[in-house]
C-alpha cells in the first residue's frame, strides 16, 4: 500500500519568484531524492503547471534519474485547452513525450466544473481516457473536481467507470458554503470512489497560521507544525487514498513525510480545536488564494493575479505595504491591479470562488494606485 503523501509539481522551487518557468533544478532534485528516500512514490503534474514546464521538470528530475518502477505518476487533461476532437490524442502524446514515459499510472480529466465538463463532453475526453486505459497507457482514470456536490453527483453518475476522484479538502473548507468540501466528500463516498485530496493546506494558508489560531493549536500540541494538523485532518478521513502537497523546500518535504509516514487520526478534542481555528481564519480579511493560476491564464489585462493577491495579503495586516512589498509589487511582470477591467472571467474559473475583481480594486487602493 502506497504511503498517502503525493508530491504535487505545482509549486516548485524557483530561481526567480516572479517567473514560474525558472525552476531551480538542483534544489528540486534534492527534494525529489528526499521524498523517495523516505518511501513515498506518488508524483502529480499537469500541462498547465509552471507555465507549461512542470511535466518536463518531472522528466528531468525523476524519470531520467530513477527506474520507472520506483515511482507512480499522475498527469491530467485540461478540457479548456482543447481545440477540436482530434486534440486529446495530440495532447496526450505530447504529455507522454514531455514526461518521458510510456504510460501514466493515474490520469485525470482536469479541474472539472460545469464549463469544463461541457468542453470535455464536446471533445470526447472521457471516451478518450477510457480508450487509453484499455490500451494500457493509463492504469487508473479519474477527475479533479471544482464545483457543487450536486454536480459531482451528476458527473459520477454519468461516469461510473472512473476509478477515483480528486477533491479539494481541508479543515477550513470542510464546512465552507463556497467549496462545500464535506458534501463533495460525502458524494464521492456514496459513489464508492477512492478520494485523492488536493489543497490540504489551502495553498499554504494552513501551513502558516495567524498568531491566535496557532496559539490555540499549541494548547494541545506545542511545537507541532501547523501543516501537520492539516495533513492529519485530510489523511484521517475514511476513503482518502492520497493527499497531495506542492512542496518547494526541503523542510516541507521532511515535515510532511514525517507526518504522513504513519498518520495519526485526529481525536475528538483535536477536531474541535481545528473547528475553532477555522472560525478564526474565516474572520480574517486575507484572500484565501491557493496560487493555482487558473485565473491568470485568461486574464485579458495580463495581470499576474496570484502574485498580486499574495502581496495584498502580506501588506494588509499593517494597512500599508512596506518598502520591500511595494518594490516587489512594482517589479511584478504584466499589468497591475489597477488595470483590471472587471470582466470577472477569472472568477468563473477560480476553484475558491473568490471575488477577484473586488480584490483587484482593493489591492490598487492599498498600493496607492488609481483604478483604471
Amino acid at each position: 500500500m502506497a504511503k498517502k503523501l503525493g508530491f504535487g509539481f505545482m509549486r516548485l522551487p524557483l530561481l526567480k519568484e516572479e517567473d514560474p518557468a525558472s525552476i531551480d533544478y538542483p534544489a528540486l532534485e534534492t527534494l525529489v531524492d528526499a521524498f523517495l528516500a523516505r518511501g513515498f512514490t506518488y508524483f502529480d503534474t499537469a500541462p498547465t503547471y509552471h507555465a507549461g514546464h512542470s511535466e518536463e521538470a518531472l522528466r528531468r528530475v525523476l524519470v531520467e534519474r530513477y527506474p520507472r518502477g520506483a515511482f507512480t505518476l499522475a498527469s491530467k487533461m485540461p478540457p479548456w485547452r482543447l481545440e477540436g476532437p482530434e486534440h486529446p490524442a495530440r495532447l496526450f502524446a505530447g504529455q507522454l513525450e514531455r514526461c518521458g514515459v510510456e504510460y501514466f499510472d493515474y490520469y485525470l480529466a482536469h479541474s472539472i466544473n460545469r464549463e469544463h465538463y461541457a468542453q470535455a463532453k464536446e471533445y470526447g475526453v472521457f471516451e478518450f481516457i477510457a480508450q487509453k486505459k484499455r490500451e494500457g497507457k493509463i492504469l487508473r482514470a479519474g477527475l479533479s473536481f471544482h464545483d457543487t456536490p450536486e454536480f459531482l453527483d451528476q458527473v459520477l453518475t454519468e461516469h461510473p467507470e472512473l476509478d477515483f476522484v480528486q477533491l479539494q479538502i481541508n479543515y477550513l473548507d470542510w464546512n465552507s458554503p463556497a467549496v462545500q468540501a464535506r458534501r463533495c466528500y460525502e458524494i464521492a463516498r456514496a459513489h464508492a470512489k477512492p478520494i485523492f485530496v488536493m489543497e490540504p493546506c489551502k495553498g499554504g494558508r494552513l501551513a502558516k497560521l495567524p498568531t491566535e489560531a496557532q496559539a490555540l493549536l499549541n494548547t494541545r500540541a506545542p511545537g507541532t507544525p501547523a501543516a501537520g494538523w492539516a495533513f492529519r485532518f485530510a489523511a484521517g478521513l475514511e476513503g482518502v487514498e492520497m493527499v497531495l502537497s506542492g512542496m518547494n523546500t526541503l523542510e516541507q518535504v521532511l515535515e510532511n513525510t514525517a507526518v504522513l509516514k504513519a498518520p495519526v487520526p485526529l481525536e475528538k478534542e483535536e477536531q474541535a480545536l481545528l473547528e475553532q481555528a477555522a472560525r478564526l481564519l474565516r474572520q480574517s480579511e486575507l484572500v484565501a488564494c491557493t496560487g493555482c493560476g487558473y485565473c491568470a491564464e485568461g486574464c485579458p489585462a495580463g495581470i499576474p493575479i496570484p502574485q498580486v493577491l499574495e502581496l495584498y495579503n502580506q501588506a494588509l495586516p499593517a494597512g500599508a505595504p512596506t518598502a520591500g512589498q511595494a518594490a516587489a509589487y512594482a517589479a511584478l511582470p504584466g499589468a497591475k491591479a489597477a488595470q483590471c477591467v472587471g470582466c470577472k472571467k477569472c472568477e468563473t474559473v477560480c476553484p475558491q470562488r473568490l471575488p477577484v475583481a473586488a480584490r483587484m480594486r482593493q489591492t490598487a487602493a492599498l498600493f496607492g494606485q488609481t483604478g483604471a
